[in-house]
């Protein structure tokens, strides 16, 4: 079986201390990145989850909303709210 190198960037202290981790538990950092990979391709999938601040990001939109809400004279009806707030819901996806 050919093999070949694969060069990646890593931030300094990390590589330090995944080889240090590597070291602890009786392995080089080659081996690590080639059983990564070999569970990658058995499993078809990445071997933790993967998923972004959505959550944070919504709060944080229906908070300025609440603020820009609660400084206007305007009165909202609550159809008018669950509307706004189900817009800044659904922008997510256009991130």
């Amino acid at each position: 079986m050919e093999t070949l190198t694969l060069n990646v960037r890593v931030d300094a202290n990390d590589k330090k201390n995944f080889e240090q981790f590597c070291s602890n538990v009786g392995m080089n950092v080659s081996t690590a990145v080639n059983m990564f990979i070999k569970a990658v391709l058995r499993d078809q999938k990445l071997p933790f989850e993967v998923k972004t601040n959505y959550d944070d990001y919504i709060d944080n939109k229906l908070k300025e909303a609440e603020v820009q809400m609660l400084t206007t004279n305007k009165r909202y009806s609550k159809e008018e709210l669950l509307e706004k707030m189900n817009n800044i819901i659904n922008q997510y996806e256009n991130i």
